[in-house]
């Protein structure tokens, strides 16, 4: 309970996003009830090169956190998974856990809170969604396979270059193209990783028979509400209402 503020009865999120994502905010305040008070901080890096930029993120975690100034949020979510499949084993787990210590609430990374999603659906084998340039999907693919699951198929939707600046322009007709591109997939769950593209379109309306479908801001979403002690509701009609506004 937040009883010293007027908004967010139900308790304050923090959000970290990469710095040029317009996804994150959009799509959390859809998922999100609005009674929770949502506070966001940009991740921040100069770094050029895509991969330095995104370790970037996540090595900057105390100061990203440090820009709520005395502002504490009840749990903080890093919205950025590419960063942790870039990560040396062990290296994440420890940044979190030196910022857990210096500000006493918990971060829940968007990659932990897939894994977090896909032990409680008892899913082993995933289908990927990915935006990434080559490398990265690479990487995300061994990710996965580290945590225990098996990636079976990956289908790719296309940015121009390799900076993954470039997931930015895309959009959820995309992610509905790349999700058709893997066929008649046998997989437990199909994961569409990344905060950047848009996707609560397609699992909000998925074609027939298709496997239940993840997204790294759904479950981020669900597990900053699970960490408040409260279930995801049912954010449909949110969902609706901004992409279409008010019924006139």
């Amino acid at each position: 309970m937040n009883a010293g503020n007027d908004y967010g009865r139900d308790g304050i999120v923090g959000i970290g996003t990469p710095q040029a994502n317009p996804t994150v905010e959009a799509e959390m305040a859809i998922l999100l009830p609005p009674t929770i008070l949502r506070i966001t901080t940009r991740l921040t890096s100069r770094a050029e090169a895509s991969e330095d930029r995104l370790r970037d993120y996540i090595e900057q975690l105390e100061p990203a956190l440090a820009s709520f100034d005395t502002l504490r949020p009840q749990v903080f979510g890093f919205a950025c998974t590419a960063a942790s499949y870039l990560m040396a084993p062990g290296r994440e787990a420890a940044i979190v856990a030196a910022a857990e210590a210096r500000y006493d609430y918990p971060v829940i990374t968007a990659a932990a809170a897939i894994a977090w999603k896909l032990h409680a659906l008892g899913a082993r084998r995933i289908a990927l969604v990915s935006p990434y340039p080559a490398a990265l999907g690479q990487a995300a693919i061994t990710y996965w396979q580290g945590q225990g699951f098996a990636p079976v198929a990956v289908a790719n939707a296309a940015i121009s270059g390799t900076d993954t600046r470039g997931i930015y322009a895309l959009g959820s007709a995309d992610a509905r193209a790349s999700l058709a591109d893997l066929g008649a997939v046998s997989a437990d769950v199909i994961l569409i990783t990344g905060t950047g593209m848009p996707s609560l379109s397609l699992i909000a309306d998925p074609p027939p028979g298709t496997p239940p479908i993840l997204s790294s801001n759904l479950a981020l979403a669900e597990a900053l509400l699970a960490s408040l002690g409260q279930p995801l509701p049912d954010w449909r009609a949110r969902y609706r209402a901004a992409i279409q506004g008010p019924l006139s």
